[in-house]
This record gives C-alpha cells, sequence and structure tokens, in this order.
C-alpha cells in the first residue's frame, strides 16, 4: 500500500459524498428515513475544525479508503454518554491493512487533544478489533433491533 494519509474532512471535501454514500449503505437501517442526501446533510454537519464533532478520512493515493467520525452523540437511547466514536468504516477491498486502526487513533488523539477523558462507541461485530485497541465493554442492549456492545476508552490517568 502506498503513503496512508489520515485527513480531517471539511465541508468542502470532494470525499464526502462518497463518504456518505459508505454510511448511509452501512448503517441506514438504523436511522429509518434516512436517505443518501440526509446523510450526505448531517456528515456536513460532522465537518468541525477541531475536536466535538470531527469527521476523517484515510486516503491513498487521494482517494478515500476509510473514515471515522466523532460525534457528541450517536445512541438515542444513551444520550448521556458523550463523546461517540462513530461511523468507522473501510470498504471491503481495502480491510486487513490497519486503516481503522489508524481512524480510531486519530479520534482517540483529537479527544485527548480536546481534554476529553473518556470516549463511547458501539459495535455489532467488531469488540476484538477495539479490545485490541485499548477499549473496554461498557453495556451489552438491543439497540432498534440489532444486538450491540457499547464499549468505552479511557483516556485519563484512571
Amino acid at each position: 500500500m502506498d503513503q496512508l494519509e489520515i485527513v480531517r474532512l471539511t465541508v468542502d471535501s470532494p470525499h464526502l459524498a462518497r463518504v456518505a454514500a459508505w454510511q448511509n449503505a452501512e448503517w441506514g437501517h438504523l436511522t429509518p428515513g434516512e436517505t443518501p442526501t440526509s446523510r450526505l446533510k448531517a456528515l456536513r454537519g460532522e465537518c468541525g475544525d477541531a475536536g466535538v464533532p470531527s469527521a476523517f478520512a484515510a486516503l491513498c493515493d487521494g482517494q478515500p479508503v476509510g473514515t471515522a467520525s466523532l460525534v457528541a452523540d450517536d445512541m438515542s437511547v444513551r444520550r448521556e454518554l458523550s463523546p461517540w466514536l462513530a461511523s468507522v468504516f473501510v470498504p471491503p477491498e481495502w480491510r486487513g491493512r490497519g486503516i481503522a486502526s489508524r481512524l480510531v487513533q486519530r479520534v482517540e488523539a483529537e479527544v485527548a487533544a480536546s481534554g476529553i477523558a473518556r470516549l463511547y462507541l458501539f459495535t455489532p461485530d467488531q469488540q476484538a478489533l477495539y479490545r485490541r485497541l485499548g477499549w473496554q465493554d461498557h453495556e451489552a442492549l438491543n439497540y432498534r433491533g440489532e444486538d450491540v456492545t457499547i464499549m468505552v476508552r479511557r483516556l485519563d490517568a484512571e
């Protein structure tokens, strides 16, 4: 793989439409009524300058090969938990190359630089990846018809 670069997405990024399409295809079932157009609008709202919210893309030769976001709220039934690592996605043909790990670490660095002590995520099937990266199980629940694990990453000195 050539040089992998993790970049902050901006509202005028040429990669937003592709990233929004990935997100809609992967997680649209969790947000009934969402369309590619509404997902793109929401993604633009995640394109902050620093801290929460922020959106990132992994680029290889200038083309997006993965994405991850840092958002204040990613689960309607656990609004007391914040912020969230969200929308970690790498297309199947790019998996197994450490791209997701690099994206997660970039979001963790963003959170740490903001002085935030904890970060949350939920996943139905990637618990092993996140555990390898230092995340711990927080809670198991059924969210919108899917069994998921909420995980926490402590970034303070606990």
